[in-house]
């Protein structure tokens, strides 16, 4: 399967013309330090790059699952993340897929879903499951293309996450990705 097909099938599904590169997931990990976090979401795994990084990086006793919509990249996350939980599915349903693995909050979601492909119906709906579902000191961790943060969605999810958080840092670019990303570390 290549993936840029992916993206030309649905363009508001799968928001870019490449997988995420091993240098953003290791920088989103690194970012989200995931060491001491007791239950992590992935939200949007695609082709398993970041969750094949959080496997690596995650404590023996941490929680984690994954959701992802398409089916195609969940079996290449399975193929390539053998063992993984993975959930198909929608990010929004995140609490349902928190009570069925008997929990009712996560620390940390990670997220790789296209926000500026998104409506804003869409990235409110999705951001109000997300922090629902954090615990009280929980972190949302998500990235966006340079050029998508120009865009009018791009600025307005922006926004969105300084509504909700207490704090939003944005990371310097990283440029080792197809296309060039920043990252968003909110805290709760």
């Amino acid at each position: 399967m290549k993936f840029i097909s992916q993206f030309i099938k649905n363009p508001r599904v799968t928001g870019a013309i490449a997988p995420s590169s091993k240098q953003l997931a290791c920088a989103i990990v690194k970012e989200a330090q995931l060491s001491g976090k007791k239950v992590i979401v992935e939200i949007g795994p695609g082709t398993g790059v970041f969750t094949e990084e959080i496997l690596r990086t995650k404590s023996n006793d941490c929680v984690f699952f994954a959701i992802e919509f398409n089916a195609q990249f969940a079996a290449l996350t399975r193929s390539r993340c053998p063992g993984v939980t993975l959930f198909e599915g929608d990010g929004k349903d995140i609490k349902q897929y928190l009570s069925q693995i008997g929990v009712t909050q996560c620390d940390c979601i990670i997220s790789s879903l296209p926000w500026a492909a998104f409506s804003q119906v869409q990235q409110k709906g999705l951001m109000k499951a997300f922090y629902e579902v954090l615990s009280p000191e929980g972190l949302f961790i998500t990235f966006a293309y340079v050029q998508g943060t120009y865009l009018p969605l791009g600025k307005k999810f922006k926004a969105l996450l300084n509504e909700n958080f207490d704090e939003v840092i944005t990371s310097k670019i990283v440029w080792r990705n197809i296309p060039p990303a920043l990252i968003y570390k909110a805290q709760k």
